[in-house]
């Protein structure tokens, strides 16, 4: 299964490997497909790939780090 999602990280958030633990920790295959940070803020497009299960429980998790997940449709490279 693959998804396309938004992260918007807040500040506190911007160093942390969230997006490395969730590959990791919940065997999601992650593709940067955009993505704009700095030093106190940031947000990323990705692509997700990995069964539903683990796809949901990783955006669970996420969620509960603070960071904003928000779905994302059509080609995010192209427009």
């Amino acid at each position: 299964m693959k998804q396309k999602v938004k992260f918007t990280f807040p500040p506190k958030l911007v160093q942390e490997p969230v997006i490395y633990k969730l590959g990791v920790d919940f065997h999601v295959v992650t593709n940067i497909r955009r993505a704009d940070v700095d030093d106190t803020q940031g947000w990323v497009v990705l692509e997700l790939e990995g069964t539903q299960r683990d796809i949901k429980r990783g955006l669970d998790w996420v969620r509960e780090k603070g960071v904003r997940v928000d779905p994302v449709s059509g080609d995010v490279v192209e427009g």
